[in-house]
């Protein structure tokens, strides 16, 4: 078989199992790696980052952007690193819990960092069917002001598209769909910062206030919470998965891939966060979208209003998408043949079944649950940030040794402390806000 033979050349250390071999097929190039990257870390979440920006203030939010950012590049190389080095050594890793089983044991992969992975995904999954249910019921109320569909229905629209999409075979034959999202990061980044600067500029601007309100316990409640949103909007969770579809060699590939994500990231980001903040100041809500429908009426023209969250919308499906492949591995690997042709009936058949079930479990959570983002909030402060933040400082620590003297190792150590602390400060600050909120938990509200 074409494939294995491909893979079993990058792995010659041992025989692959189905999900490796299916789901992480490595025959991709640092651009498309580019690609998995920007739509595993830029996403709609980035239109919240004007609302932290007014939890911290302008020299605040600035400052922990670029410190998020830096920490995250820094991170992602350290983790493409310690995969080269393991793929000299012919023990290429293609998976997270591999990393973990490989360099702090066993136990390491199977009981924390694999669940972990797992749940942290189909969460986002989850978040993702939630956040493009609500786009669609924007799009409609925009055209259809009295309309009757609640948002369960949109979710279950938006679920059966994500249904289809599942069904793409590999993480590899994601690559055009994702340099489409890659682009559509673009387009509705530009349209936000556009749609900032013309209401900014309008006679129906807000007045701009820019100091951090609210009592001094609220003030260091939002600091956390700030922190929590802007270090998950840089999380992915996923590297090592994006770093196995590319094609062996793999020297020096995840790196380009990365300044190719970070180009992206830096468009966008900076220009969301700033526009919308520059505009709305501490006024700025969840989503800056909601700022754009004003209080009596909206402040930007109908069409625009729409073609934004089109384009937000097409995103998040492909978000979606990529967020499925860490439990399509897992179902792959439990349940297919890796002795037989990938798309044989004896693969095709669980196939189908469990992703077709994953897709309608996450849509059906989505709608008895239309307030998961705060849960969410709360499961990133522990996934997210272990598995971004702290878990590649670890893992390089331990693979290279670098010296005690030296300053790799103190910079990492720093890194990993800090973090751990912002760990539990977010889980305070979740907990928090899921308590005052509790009150308006209904299952399958109209939100």
């Amino acid at each position: 078989m074409e494939v294995a033979k491909e893979n079993v050349v990058s792995n010659p250390s041992k025989e692959l199992d189905a999900g490796a071999l299916f789901v992480l097929k490595s025959r991709g190039s640092w651009l498309h790696c580019g690609y998995h990257l920007t739509t595993s870390i830029v996403a709609p979440v980035i239109l919240s980052l004007p609302f932290a920006f007014g939890l911290l203030g302008w020299v605040g939010g600035v400052i922990c952007m670029s410190l998020a950012g830096l920490v995250t590049f820094y991170a992602y190389n350290l983790l493409s690193l310690v995969l080269e080095h393991h793929a000299k050594l012919g023990q290429r890793q293609l998976r997270f819990r591999d990393m973990a089983r490989d360099i702090l044991g066993p136990g390491w992969g199977k009981y924390f960092v694999g669940p972990l992975q797992f749940f942290i995904c189909f969460g986002a999954v989850i978040a993702c069917t939630l956040l493009g249910g609500q786009s669609l019921k924007f799009i409609y109320l925009l055209s259809n002001p009295n309309g009757k569909m609640k948002l369960y229905e949109f979710i279950a629209i938006f679920g059966v598209v994500v249904l289809g999409l599942a069904q793409m075979p590999s993480f590899h034959s994601l690559r055009h769909i994702n340099l489409v999202s890659l682009l559509l990061c673009l387009a509705f980044s530009a349209c936000a910062a556009a749609g900032s600067i013309y209401i900014g500029h309008s006679n129906d601007a807000p007045t701009k206030d820019y100091t951090v309100t609210g009592s001094k316990k609220n003030q260091i409640f939002g600091t956390f919470n700030a922190i929590s949103i802007i270090s998950t909007t840089f999380g992915s969770g996923i590297i090592p998965e994006i770093q196995a579809t590319i094609a062996h060699p793999v020297q020096g590939k995840m790196f380009k891939g990365l300044c190719v994500c970070y180009s992206v990231i830096t468009v966008t980001y900076f220009s969301v966060g700033i526009s919308g903040y520059w505009a709305f100041g501490n006024q700025a809500k969840g989503t800056i979208l909601s700022n754009f429908m004003g209080v009596d009426k909206p402040l930007l023209p109908t069409w625009f209003l729409l073609m934004t969250n089109v384009f937000t919308l097409l995103q998040v499906s492909a978000v979606t998408v990529i967020y499925l492949q860490p439990t399509n591995e897992v179902f792959e690997n439990k349940f297919a043949d890796p002795k037989m042709n990938q798309f044989s009936t004896r693969n095709v058949v669980p196939r189908l079944i469990f992703r077709s079930l994953s897709v309608i479990v996450a849509t059906t959570i989505a709608a008895m649950l239309p307030f998961f983002g705060d849960i969410m909030a709360l499961f990133g402060a522990f996934g997210c940030i272990p598995l971004d933040f702290i878990l590649p400082m670890i893992f390089y620590n331990v693979t290279f040794k670098p010296s005690k003297r030296g300053f790799a190792f103190w910079v990492n150590t720093l890194i990993a402390v800090a973090s751990m602390v912002l760990v539990g400060m977010g889980a305070v600050a979740s907990v928090r806000q899921i308590i005052l909120d509790a009150k308006t938990y209904r299952l399958f509200a109209n939100m």
